[in-house]
């Protein structure tokens, strides 16, 4: 399946529009990432942890996405945008969206 962020798809047909599709993914700090990220916090530097926590989501949100276009009949989703938002204290959803489309 192609993804892309582009509104078009460069030497690509599209022949027909299956609406919107979306995944996302909710998830919780772990209490072992936070006592790190607190020590980071006083040193300077990268929260891996947490950015290994949001790779995973978006991963998570990208294979739902997937997964909904291709129940669609689709072949490629294209203007695909990512949102994160927080749910709750210590929790954030991860929010992927695009149109699914057939092309040629």
């Amino acid at each position: 399946m192609l993804i892309s962020n582009l509104e078009i798809l460069p030497n690509q047909t599209i022949v027909k529009h299956l609406g919107l599709v979306q995944g996302s993914s909710v998830r919780a700090k772990h209490i072992g990432r936070d006592i790190m990220a607190g020590l980071k916090n006083l040193f300077g530097g990268e929260l891996k942890g947490y950015t290994e926590l949001l790779q995973e989501s978006r991963e998570e949100a990208m294979q739902r996405l997937q997964l909904q276009a291709e129940a669609l009949g689709a072949n490629a989703i294209i203007n695909v945008r990512f949102s994160t938002s927080s749910i709750a204290q210590g929790a954030a959803e991860i929010y992927v969206y695009g149109t699914a489309v057939i092309i040629e």
